[in-house]
């Protein structure tokens, strides 16, 4: 006598898709990707204020470029804050960050999207606008000096585990296949890139009206 075949329960399927995805080990990963990324775009961007009257087009151009893969590191970021306080399984397994990160974290945020921001403003405006009293350029830079004191933070405790979890995701076999999602998470880190190329093309260009 032929048994019947059991069905997958809706309880199974849930815990398939992040084995595919790579739950919160996979975000963790997508977020160290980015993040190695993020780090040396930031590092080539404060390069170019060093010379910034002869570097002023790559310190547009740059300042574009990171528009994509912050918009990504954010995304993951946050994702990864909603799914562990609606009270994901594996997530809540995985654990918050440390309590200080963990208030930082907001603040770097809308840091980055401030100093990013008034940096569009002054490259779009052709010019420094007054806003509340202040000017862009003057916003832009006092933004810039508490967004480098929070990302220093943020660098110093994440840096240690990085090549950790870059390596491991890099790595050839079953080791790199237990976390599933890889190729996803080349694929955003990719697409994220070419929008921030497509930006910087277009965005490096407006640093010539400063010349003028």
């Amino acid at each position: 006598m032929t048994l019947p075949r059991a069905e997958p329960s809706p309880r199974s399927h849930r815990s398939a898709a992040p084995r595919r995805l790579g739950g919160p080990d996979g975000n963790e990963r997508l977020t160290a990707l980015t993040g190695a990324v993020l780090l040396v775009l930031f590092a080539a961007e404060g390069v170019t204020l060093l010379r910034l009257g002869r570097l002023l087009y790559w310190h547009y151009a740059i300042g574009f470029l990171l528009i994509g893969p912050v918009c990504l590191k954010i995304a993951a970021t946050v994702y990864r804050f909603s799914r562990y306080y609606t009270r994901h399984e594996p997530y809540v397994r995985k654990g918050p960050p440390h309590p200080l990160l963990r208030i930082i974290g907001p603040l770097i945020v809308l840091s980055t999207i401030a100093v990013l921001g008034t940096g569009v403003l002054l490259a779009v405006q052709h010019t420094s606008q007054t806003y509340f009293g202040f000017q862009v350029v003057f916003l832009h830079k006092l933004i810039f000096v508490g967004w480098a004191a929070l990302m220093t933070v943020h660098v110093l405790a994440y840096l240690p585990r990085l090549p950790r979890l870059l390596a491991a995701d890099a790595a050839p076999g079953r080791a790199a296949r237990a976390v599933g999602g890889r190729g996803l998470r080349y694929a955003l880190l990719v697409l994220a890139l070419g929008a921030g190329v497509i930006l910087a093309a277009w965005g490096g260009h407006l640093s010539g009206s400063w010349y003028r």
